[in-house]
């Protein structure tokens, strides 16, 4: 696809962890939208959200203007490109994307995040991978600290409030619907690679791809139509969520 070639975007992003090569969906999706633009761009690693505008990642530099959350982004890169991002989705497209984009976003996302953190024996990989460069002194500190605060934003956010057993049934209840569409179907809406696509995908290699596998990842794997149909989208835009394609 075309761009503008005077643009260099920079992708502020997560550093590789977990097998993934940034651990955050949403960081992956903004650089395979970027890559299938063909927009040029540069991948900065920052370890630290807390640097996002918003406290969190990804946020983009572009023509020294700064566009934090992945949604915001795809809009800004639509507008770039003078609607090719979203080139070519009906209205029926667009409404059925945005609602699987939803489902794992609000809902999926948070399981994966509560397989990682409250999970007392996968914990000690969150520990190591985000928390092992600091100094031994504090590490144990900060990392009870954070360990804490995701305790508390999953219980605002409600399935931290659930048992394991209740979430792990959420779980399955989302990949089920995921499932459903993916089994007949090459792409999540339409018949052809689209912005959705990418939105997907991201958070299915974030699940499945996450080495070692949460019991999220135990659950994706009951499901081998979804890890064809993240295989084949990472391979159709030239962009991987692990480590080793």
């Amino acid at each position: 696809m075309g761009s503008s070639e005077e643009t260099v975007i920079s992708l502020f992003t997560f550093p590789p962890t977990f097998g993934l090569r940034n651990v955050s969906p949403f960081c992956l999706r903004v650089e395979m939208a970027l890559t299938h633009l063909d927009i040029p761009f540069e991948i900065v690693l920052e370890s630290n959200p807390a640097k996002g505008p918003k406290n969190k990642l990804p946020f983009i530099i572009s023509n020294n203007e700064i566009i934090d959350d992945s949604e915001l982004i795809y809009l800004h890169l639509d507008q770039l490109t003078d609607g090719q991002l979203f080139e070519g989705l009906s209205p029926t497209d667009y409404g059925i994307g945005c609602a699987f984009t939803r489902l794992v976003d609000d809902h999926l996302y948070w399981l994966i995040v509560a397989s990682r953190w409250l999970d007392d024996d996968w914990f000690p990989n969150v520990y190591k991978g985000f928390f092992g460069a600091f100094p031994p002194v504090v590490r144990d500190l900060i990392s009870a600290l954070a360990r804490r605060q995701m305790r508390k934003t999953l219980d605002l956010q409600g399935l931290g409030r659930h048992s394991l057993n209740q979430q792990k049934a959420f779980a399955r209840r989302d990949l089920q619907a995921l499932a459903n569409v993916l089994t007949d179907s090459r792409y999540i809406v339409g018949n052809k690679l689209s912005v959705f696509d990418f939105s997907i995908t991201s958070m299915l290699s974030g699940l499945l791809d996450n080495v070692p596998g949460t019991w999220v990842t135990a659950i994706g794997q009951e499901f081998p139509e979804l890890q064809h149909y993240a295989d084949r989208i990472q391979a159709e835009v030239g962009v991987y969520g692990r480590t080793k394609p």
